[in-house]
């Protein structure tokens, strides 16, 4: 059997024929990169660099590589002349998320955005995490966010709790009022 999110199980089949297994797949050891199509190139490639702070570690007329660890590339930008934007209420990727060390590194890197003209459109504290979310050129929302329980054990037990329940998307915040509440400590 398999189970599905909704907590339902069926038989796992193969060729109509009951295999009779209870079976998970291997899961992989990360999430090695994102790869993201668009007709505004340039504007998306330089957005993603500064946007990150990365390496180029490839770039032409129609693909760019980008790296922000060790990984040789972790962001792609292909050009695709003739891709519209991103329409909010379609079906698809909800946004892509990037964690930082710890809240100062969060609120630094949000000050040194603001600093490039790279305003957020929207700052939650969602209880797992504390989240700055942007938009880029083509309307994909990408998020920085700092975990904020020290272990995924706490994190989990946070996930099972009444006040996680009654409130799964969080709080919202004005960036420069944390700023100002961690200088005051």
């Amino acid at each position: 059997m398999a189970t599905h999110l909704n907590g339902t199980t069926n038989d796992v089949t193969r060729n109509g024929q009951n295999l009779g297994q209870k079976t998970k797949v291997k899961s992989p050891i990360s999430l090695a990169l994102v790869v993201l199509r668009t007709s505004n190139y340039e504007a998306m490639a330089q957005f993603w660099h500064t946007f990150l702070g990365t390496d180029i570690s490839f770039k032409d007329h129609q693909l760019a590589f980008l790296r922000f660890d060790a990984e040789h590339h972790r962001i792609a930008i292909i050009n695709v002349p003739g891709t519209g934007l991103k329409e909010q209420a379609s079906a698809g990727l909800e946004h892509i998320a990037f964690t930082f060390e710890t809240l100062g590194d969060l609120t630094e890197s949000y000050l040194q955005r603001k600093a490039l003209g790279m305003i957020p459109c929207w700052c939650t504290n969602h209880g797992l995490t504390t989240s700055i979310y942007y938009r880029d050129p083509d309307g994909n929302r990408v998020e920085t966010q700092v975990d904020n329980f020290d272990t995924v054990e706490e994190a989990n037990a946070f996930m099972t709790s009444t006040l996680f329940k009654e409130n799964t998307i969080g709080t919202d915040f004005d960036p420069e009022d944390l700023i100002k509440r961690l200088k005051a400590g």
